[in-house]
C-alpha cells in the first residue's frame, strides 16, 4: 500500500489518500475516526452494490458504526439537485447529525454526490471517499471538489468540501466495465501532458498492462497521478490558479459533453465523461498547434497514446459549433463572459489563457467533425 498526503489551507483538515490493493477492510476505521456520532451513511450504485457493498457494510460495522446505505441508479443522469434532495430526507430519517459521517462507494458520480450532499447536509458534515473506479482514483475522489449537475452544464452546482479520507482500491478495477477503464485512461493523459512528461513515457510503455488491468501496475499509476494531483490542490485548494491546469480538455469537452448529452440518442448515450475529454484535449491541442504553441510531433503523440487506449481523437460527423460555444459559456471556466483555456506547449508542459477565439475555437470543432 502506497499513501499521499493531500494538504489544505486548514493543517487540521489535511488527509490521506491510501492506494492499494484489498483496501475495503480499511473504510470502518477511516470513517470511524471521522464519525463521533458512531453513525454512517453509505452512498453507492446498483452496478458497485453488487461487488462492494456488503465488504464495505461488514467493515463499518464492525468499527461500531451504525450504517444504512442508498444504492442509486448508476450514471452520470443520477448527479441531480432532486437526487442530492431525496438523500437529504434519508439521512434526516436516519438520524445522521452533525458528528456522522458520509461514505460515498463508486466511481466519480457518487463520490461527487456524496462529497456535496455531506457538504451541505446540515451545513457540513465528514465524508470518506471510497473510490471504485479508475478516474475516481487518479481524479475525482482527490481535492474536495463535489457537485451536481445542472441540465445545462456539467458540475455547475457545487461545494469545495474536503474528505477525511480516501481509499483507493485497484483491486476493484477489475470488475470496471471497459468503456470506464477508459475514461480513467483520458484524465491519466491530461495529467502527462499537463505535468509529467516522463509518465508519458511510462504510458506508451504500459499501455498494453494497464488495458490488461496488471494490478501493480495499475497500483503504480494511481499513486503517479494521485501525487500529481495532491501536490496541484496542496498549492491551489480553491481554483485560484495553478488548479486550473487540471481543466486541459475539459472547457471543450464538457461543452460536447453538454451538447451530446442535451442531443439525446446513440450520440448521447456514447459520449462518456473520458471520450469528451479526450475530444476536449484533441481540440485544445489543435489550438495550440495553429498558435504555435505546441510542435505536431507532440500533438501527434497525445493522439496515438489515445487512441492506443481506445479513446476518440474525432467525432466523424457534424458538431453544432454555436450550441458548444452557448453551453461552454455557462461552464464555471467563464470568467466574465471569456472561455478560461489549458494549452499545451509540449508533453508536460502548458499555459494558461482567456483570449481564445470564438473562431479558433470553431475550427478545433471543425477539426474533430472531420471537416
Amino acid at each position: 500500500m502506497q499513501q499521499v498526503r493531500v494538504r489544505t489551507s486548514a493543517t487540521a483538515s489535511d488527509y490521506s489518500v491510501l492506494i492499494g490493493r484489498n483496501l475495503l477492510g480499511r473504510a470502518g476505521p477511516e470513517a470511524s475516526r471521522a464519525a463521533p456520532s458512531r453513525k454512517a451513511f453509505l452512498i453507492t450504485d446498483a452496478h458497485v452494490a453488487e461487488h462492494y457493498l456488503a465488504p464495505a457494510t461488514e467493515s463499518l460495522r464492525a468499527a461500531g458504526l451504525d450504517t444504512s446505505a442508498a444504492i442509486l441508479p448508476p450514471g452520470e443522469h443520477t448527479k441531480t439537485l432532486a437526487q442530492a434532495g431525496d438523500l437529504f430526507d434519508r439521512m434526516l430519517r436516519a438520524g445522521l447529525d452533525r458528528g456522522s459521517v458520509v461514505v460515498g462507494l463508486g466511481g466519480g458520480v457518487v463520490t461527487d454526490l456524496a462529497g456535496f450532499v455531506a457538504a451541505a447536509y446540515m451545513r457540513g458534515v465528514a465524508w470518506v471517499a471510497v473510490s471504485t473506479s479508475l478516474l475516481g482514483q487518479v481524479d475525482a475522489s482527490v481535492g474536495g471538489k463535489t457537485g451536481v449537475d445542472h441540465p445545462e452544464c456539467k458540475n455547475l452546482i457545487g461545494a469545495f468540501h474536503q474528505p477525511s479520507a480516501v481509499l483507493a482500491d485497484v483491486s476493484t478495477l477489475a470488475t470496471l466495465p471497459d468503456e470506464e477503464l477508459r475514461t480513467g485512461l483520458a484524465e491519466v493523459v491530461k495529467h502527462a501532458m499537463i505535468r509529467d512528461a516522463a509518465m508519458m513515457d511510462c504510458l506508451e510503455a504500459d499501455a498494453d498492462a494497464l488495458l490488461a488491468r496488471a494490478p501493480a501496475v495499475l497500483e503504480t499509476i494511481v499513486a503517479r497521478n494521485v501525487r500529481l494531483k495532491a501536490d496541484v490542490v496542496s498549492a491551489d485548494e480553491r481554483e485560484g490558479g495553478l488548479r486550473r491546469i487540471l481543466n486541459y480538455g475539459h472547457t471543450i469537452g464538457h461543452a460536447i459533453e453538454s451538447w451530446a448529452m442535451a442531443s439525446g440518442g446513440q450520440a448521447g448515450q456514447a459520449m462518456t465523461h473520458g471520450r469528451a475529454v479526450a475530444l476536449g484535449m484533441v481540440a485544445e491541442a489543435h489550438i495550440a498547434c495553429a498558435r504555435g504553441l505546441l510542435s505536431a510531433d507532440d500533438a501527434d503523440r497525445q493522439r496515438r497514446i489515445l487512441e492506443r487506449f481506445g479513446l476518440p481523437v474525432a467525432i466523424g460527423g457534424p458538431i453544432d459549433a454555436d450550441r458548444c460555444l452557448a453551453l461552454a459559456r455557462h461552464d464555471k471556466k467563464a470568467r466574465a463572459g471569456r472561455l478560461w483555456f489549458v494549452l499545451p506547449e509540449g508533453v508536460g508542459r502548458v499555459t494558461q489563457t482567456d483570449d481564445v477565439t470564438d473562431d479558433e475555437i470553431r475550427a478545433a470543432l471543425a477539426h474533430l467533425g472531420g471537416s
